[in-house]
């Protein structure tokens, strides 16, 4: 029946989705609306809808009316298509899904009289008798305020290759429609939202597109992915709030589980694969924009293709092994140095990373809603954090320790500073004290130093742009690097000066190869810092107390080497962009946290 708050939301709401399935049983999503009012419920579960459309290229106006776009009525016998539905408000984040049975409706034409004639745009009146009515939460529902505009179709591809105007769309899609269908039985009609570009595009040739998407926690009634599960098909459209341009595709579904959903999607445990056998790119087709709000609490950060990252992160390279607590040194406030014991030493290499599986101690199971710390119920509590000791002095040789230095920035930093100044207090450091599972090692992020004899790149300084921590892959490989041949520049604020001395101090021939910018207001250091840093200017140290300029990356490398072509950066991912518009021509090697 139609729920009560589904009668309100449906006079409220400015936006409603659409889906049904065409005469080869595909299903296809629209999306209509621009202002509330324009459906209301008649009575008796049954719901109107008049309001302005694309009515030569949407295809769910195209299969409800059959192509009769001349007013004729089109009435439903029997029992009437299905139709899925979602009133949604996008600005409040609320939404009530909808099934039912087409009973009538008609679509008119509309000529736009300011744009010189009739160029697409219709009318369309829809009666559907309510089967079913549910609410659903939040969750990734990014806020949009939305309002009307002229529909003004132009059919750009009718493909399931997708065009590039696509394939821009979904690099900046934060949400789409799906429907689904428990073959003729009943449908449902949902959102998926995310971070842009949480929807990926896995290939895209002649036959079609596949795309994937990150299935995230949600209410455990799998009304969508059970209709997969029987009916392995789905319609989605994917709107342009910002230019009304929409991406209609339907295809062939796939569920991914677990290792099937991490291989394509690291950092997933549920994943839908989409083969698109048939596809619309239509510009101007949406009758409605929107401008952009907030982005839900709940979203994940977006998941790369395994392809796609410069940081793979494994799910089971380090089989059964467990990393002990054996030193925790507190460096700064929010930077501190701590060194692990591993049940079974390991071979890895300087520039490595080490995974560490936190989820036995932060883990706290399933919720619904989580409000006090929303992406923690999308959270695999997986981190990877670079090694910052040097690997064993021979290849061949295993490490029964390693060190990590990271900053306290999120809810598994907060755990390990909390629990190793905990062990540290007690005495208890390096006895049975803090254990993680150890998920996996790996990386390649080493810096490479042309051959002395290697000509004339032989002659140039190799240049490291850090940012705070960001110099935590160079520290494991400083002790094997000529340090004359390495340039330096290395930013971080002035609350962090206690970090620098510390690598300066510990790498003695360090400093007159560095440039070091301190940031923060004033740079203010006591006494004993200004002394300190005194020490390390007459060192050979350049120091600054400023931010880093395009001006600093340009010039001689020290002794008068030129800078080598090859730029390593490793800095947040602010920094990280504008380095690489500064050193644009310039082959910038990076490594890549950002999940």
């Amino acid at each position: 029946m139609l729920i009560p708050r589904a009668a309100q939301m449906l006079q409220q709401a400015p936006l409603l989705a659409l889906g049904t399935l065409d005469s080869q049983n595909r299903p296809w999503t629209t999306i209509w609306g621009g202002e509330s009012g324009f459906s209301r419920p008649l009575g008796n579960s049954i719901i109107g809808i008049r309001t302005l459309v694309d009515r030569k290229y949407d295809p769910v106006v195209e299969t409800l009316f059959r192509g009769n776009v001349d007013g004729e009525v089109v009435r439903e016998e029997g029992k009437g298509r299905m139709v899925g539905g979602l009133t949604i408000d996008l600005e409040s984040r609320k939404r009530v899904k909808l099934y039912g049975r087409m009973v009538a409706g008609a679509v008119s034409t509309v000529s736009g009289e300011n744009e010189g004639g009739d160029r697409g745009q219709g009318e369309v009146q829809l009666v559907v008798r309510i089967e079913q009515s549910l609410g659903n939460c939040p969750k990734y529902l990014n806020k949009k305020t939305i309002h009307p505009a002229a529909a003004l179709p132009t059919l750009l591809s009718d493909s399931p290759h997708l065009p590039p105007a696509a394939l821009a769309l979904l690099a900046k899609a934060d949400l789409f429609f799906i429907s689904s269908s428990n073959s003729s039985h009943d449908m449902d009609t949902n959102h998926r939202g995310g971070p842009p570009g949480f929807v990926r595009v896995l290939s895209n040739t002649a036959a079609g597109a596949v795309l994937i998407y990150p299935e995230y926690s949600g209410n455990r009634l799998y009304q969508t992915l059970g209709n997969l599960q029987i009916t392995p098909r789905a319609g989605c459209v994917f709107p342009d709030f910002d230019t009304g341009d929409v991406l209609y595709v339907s295809g062939r579904t796939e569920i991914l589980v677990g290792t099937e959903a991490a291989k394509l999607l690291p950092r997933s445990n549920l994943a839908v694969k989409i083969t698109v056998d048939a596809g619309r790119y239509v510009a101007r087709g949406l009758p409605l924009r929107g401008t952009p709000g907030d982005f839900s609490p709940y979203n994940p950060h977006v998941r790369l293709l395994a392809h796609e990252r410069h940081t793979n992160v494994p799910t089971s390279d380090v089989a059964s092994n467990t990393a002990t607590l054996v030193a925790y040194t507190p460096l700064t406030p929010t930077i501190s140095r701590l060194r692990f014991a591993l049940t079974d030493p390991v071979t890895y290499a300087a520039g490595q990373w080490v995974a560490l599986d936190v989820s036995a101690e932060l883990d706290t199971g399933y919720s619904h809603m989580r409000d006090e710390d929303p992406r923690a119920i999308n959270d695999d509590w997986l981190r990877t954090f670079s090694v910052s000791s040097a690997p064993a002095p021979r290849v061949d040789m295993e490490s029964a320790e390693f060190e990590i230095t990271i900053r306290r920035v999120g809810p598994v930093t907060e755990w390990l500073f909390r629990e190793g100044a905990r062990l540290e207090a007690k005495g208890r450091v390096g006895g049975a004290g803090l254990e993680v599972a150890v998920s996996g090692i790996g990386g390649d992020f080493r810096v490479r130093v042309p051959d002395p004899d290697g000509g004339e790149d032989g002659e140039v300084a190799v240049p490291f742009v850090a940012g705070g921590v960001g110099i935590t892959p160079l520290l494991s490989q400083l002790p094997s690097l000529p340090l004359h041949r390495l340039r330096l520049f290395w930013t971080l604020h002035v609350s962090d000066f206690a970090f620098a001395l510390d690598v300066l101090s510990r790498h003695s021939g360090l400093a007159p190869s560095t440039t070091l910018f301190l940031t923060g207001a004033q740079a203010e250091l006591d006494a004993s810092q200004e002394a300190a840093l005194e020490k390390i200017c007459k060192a050979g140290a350049a120091c600054h107390r400023r931010r880093i300029v395009r001006g600093d990356l340009v010039g001689e490398g020290r002794e008068g080497r030129a800078l080598a072509n090859t730029w390593y950066v490793c800095a947040g991912t602010r920094l990280r962009r504008e380095l690489i518009e500064w050193l644009e021509g310039k082959e910038v090697v990076y490594e890549d946290f950002d999940f």
